[in-house]
């Protein structure tokens, strides 16, 4: 395909999603299809040459399309909202036609200061606490960074910009978000306990290791302790489904007692499930009390801070060291996009 073909079927592709929006009510809301269904309808092995993009589209709409699920249909109502929008699907076009790799400063400037520029906005939109947030007192700073994006310099204000602050970054999903949380609190607590324990093997430290959620968080909690091969003790909430400040203190008391070291715990606003809260003012004071890492996976109710008279479930959030939410679900963004 060359620019010139590039340019006709591009626009042709945007006439038909765009009638594929405005029509999409006519379209089963799930695929009338069985599992295994495809593998008939396509080749064995990949193509020993290229085809025109017409025969490719073809195959799309002929093969494809039929088992779609349609998210954006008005009578999708499983899972969770997760309404896109023009502007978002413009911007994702534009982002792959940049091909940009933005894994740091110096692979892209610009994508990475907008990222965590956004970000910052995101925070404030969100009336995150300050601890989450970093703070820049309206100055600028300007440092001498190295080609991996660090620096070990002070900037004009006389801070280092090495020092701890807030502060996001994009990811795939929720599921990334609680996973990196975990290796962070994970090594925090393995640093520690090796510097009271220098002589003890590593391997020993970690099974030692315990985190704690609710019977309601995503199952993505429980995987990413299966992933850091740490202890997961699923906790039981209340009958308003919300995990509570003594159900969580008494599993931690008794693992205190086998000798086991709690170093995380994961909670959640708007479980997916019935869409509960955990309670964050009990909880957080626990963790804060007993030096205990707290996330908040906010991935489904998150986006509701935004609107004043929802943060009153945002009570307690002073005390937890991470948050994740995700604005594909309420910011009509595509997925994947979920912030950390």
């Amino acid at each position: 395909m060359n620019a010139d073909e590039f340019r006709q079927k591009g626009k042709e592709l945007i006439d038909y999603i765009a009638d594929y929006l405005e029509n999409i009510e006519v379209n089963r809301v799930t695929p009338n299809v069985e599992p295994g269904y495809l593998r008939p309808l396509l080749p064995t092995d990949a193509p020993h040459h290229s085809e025109d993009w017409e025969s490719i589209f073809q195959d799309f709409k002929d093969k494809i399309l039929p088992g779609v699920t349609h998210w954006q249909h008005p009578r999708f109502h499983a899972y969770f909202p997760a309404g896109n929008s023009y502007p978002s699907i413009l911007g994702e076009l534009l982002s792959a036609g940049l091909g940009t790799v933005g894994f740091s400063w110096a692979a892209s400037p610009s994508c990475t200061e907008l990222e965590t520029i956004v970000l910052d906005w995101l925070g404030r939109m969100l009336n995150l606490p300050t601890t989450l947030l970093p703070e820049y007192d309206n100055k600028q700073i300007y440092t001498q960074i190295d080609i991996n994006g660090n620096s070990s310099e002070q900037n004009l204000n006389g801070q280092n910009s090495l020092q701890k602050r807030g502060g996001g970054v994009i990811l795939g999903s929720a599921s990334e978000c609680v996973l990196v949380s975990l290796l962070s609190a994970r090594n925090s607590a393995l640093k520690k306990l090796k510097s009271e324990h220098p002589f003890v093997e590593d391997g020993h430290l970690l099974s030692k290791l315990v985190m704690y959620t609710s019977k309601l968080a995503h199952s993505c909690v429980e995987k990413a302790g299966m992933i850091a091969m740490v202890k997961t003790r699923i906790l039981e909430p209340d009958e308003n489904y919300s995990l509570r400040g003594n159900t969580l203190e008494k599993a931690i008391l008794d693992d205190i007692d086998n000798g086991l070291v709690p170093f995380f715990v994961s909670c959640t606003l708007g479980t997916t499930s019935c869409c509960s809260f955990d309670n964050l003012v009990e909880i957080g004071q626990l963790c804060c009390r007993e030096g205990i890492y707290l996330h908040v996976d906010a991935a489904y109710a998150g986006s509701a801070l935004v609107c004043e008279e929802l943060r009153y479930f945002s009570n307690g959030l002073e005390f937890v060291d991470s948050f994740n939410f995700n604005p594909n679900k309420w910011m009509l963004m595509n997925f994947d996009c979920s912030c950390l």
